[in-house]
């Protein structure tokens, strides 16, 4: 990788964008307790990644980490690691970015006088609960920094650690809105494990829903992806609202699955190895696009929505508390700047 390891008090041909004039050290780091991941820790130039125009109810997201331990096959978040000379396969799951003065550079970000206060989102890229957060512990100066400065936010993740900052996140809502949204969408266990590897169980998201609920948070649930002919079925459907509904989710969003450039390929290697009947069948599905055929979505649509009412999730709406961040499609995935 070009810029591994470089020192950044001196410009150095080659090295990414800001680098060369960042004061401190980027380091590469490996340790016994993430074997096979390499953490990269750079200085930021900003937080703040501004995403307008979007059909999102926010214009303002923080990402503190890029490439992602979930490593789950079908990430659209995947094309991101292409800037920084990285693959969207492997180097994506094990090769981490870690903006080590995030919540330095948004506190400073926020208490500029043109700041406005607009909503902020957490999880919309990679996910800032990720395992390198157990190590890191980034999440606490950022839901300080915006709580304090009375910004509303909100946070998407397929992990448990954001247990550990309950406590901050319930006095965070005393001061601003705050939602938190799980993303949970197989309710397979074995499947999570081929699929997700690096995802926290299917029971162990259902019990951390209820203790969202429990410290008094709402705490939505994006049922995403749904994957064709893998878990769409109405059977698998209806038991798994179900188990939402019982856990206490506050609401629901189903999105299925798509597979962008960049992430068509790392997904569909996996298809050969563990459904190769399914190999023509999605190639068929997805050969207009990123998404499956309007048809597909359409008879989606038309299935799911009579279980969501059953199971108190709305029709139309699709949920029944507030929108949050989990609960909308993610925006394309944008090169934000890195430093």
């Amino acid at each position: 990788m070009r810029w591994a390891g470089q020192r950044i008090d001196v410009e150095t041909p080659g090295a990414l964008p800001g680098l060369g004039s960042i004061a401190g050290l980027v380091r590469s780091v490996t340790t016994p307790e993430f074997q096979g991941i390499t953490f990269h820790e750079v200085l930021a130039r900003s937080a703040l990644n501004s995403v307008p125009g979007s059909a999102l109810p926010f214009n303002w997201t923080v990402n503190p980490y890029r490439g992602c331990t979930h490593a789950c096959r079908y990430c659209f978040a995947r094309p991101t690691h292409r800037y920084l000379e990285l693959d969207t396969g492997q180097d994506f799951d094990r090769q981490i970015v870690v903006k080590t003065n995030v919540a330095e550079v948004l506190r400073r970000e926020l208490a500029r006088p043109s700041w406005s206060h607009e909503p902020v989102a957490l999880g919309t890229n990679t996910d800032p609960y990720q395992r390198a957060e157990g190590r890191y512990r980034l999440m606490p100066g950022i839901i300080d920094a915006l709580a304090s400065s009375g910004t509303p936010l909100s946070i998407l993740t397929k992990g448990t650690l954001l247990r550990r900052d309950l406590g901050l996140l319930t006095a965070a809502a005393a001061e601003v809105p705050v939602g938190i949204a799980v993303s949970l969408a197989l309710g397979d266990e074995e499947l999570r494990r081929r699929l997700e590897p690096g995802v926290p169980s299917v029971r162990g998201r259902l019990d951390f829903i209820r203790t969202i609920r429990e410290a008094g948070l709402p705490c939505g649930v994006m049922v995403a992806p749904v994957l064709p002919w893998l878990t769409d079925s109405t059977d698998q459907l209806d038991q798994l609202l179900a188990q939402l509904s019982d856990a206490g989710a506050t609401g629901v969003t189903p999105l299925l699955l798509h597979l962008r450039p960049g992430v068509k390929d790392w997904f569909m290697q996996w298809l050969a190895h563990d459904h190769p009947n399914l190999v023509s069948r999605y190639e068929s599905l997805y050969a207009h696009g990123s998404y499956a055929a309007p048809t597909y979505r359409k008879a989606f649509t038309q299935k799911i929505q009579p279980l969501l009412r059953k199971h108190g999730f709305g029709g139309d709406s699709m949920h029944r508390s507030q929108p949050i961040s989990g609960m909308h499609p993610p925006p394309k995935p944008t090169q934000e700047p890195l430093f």
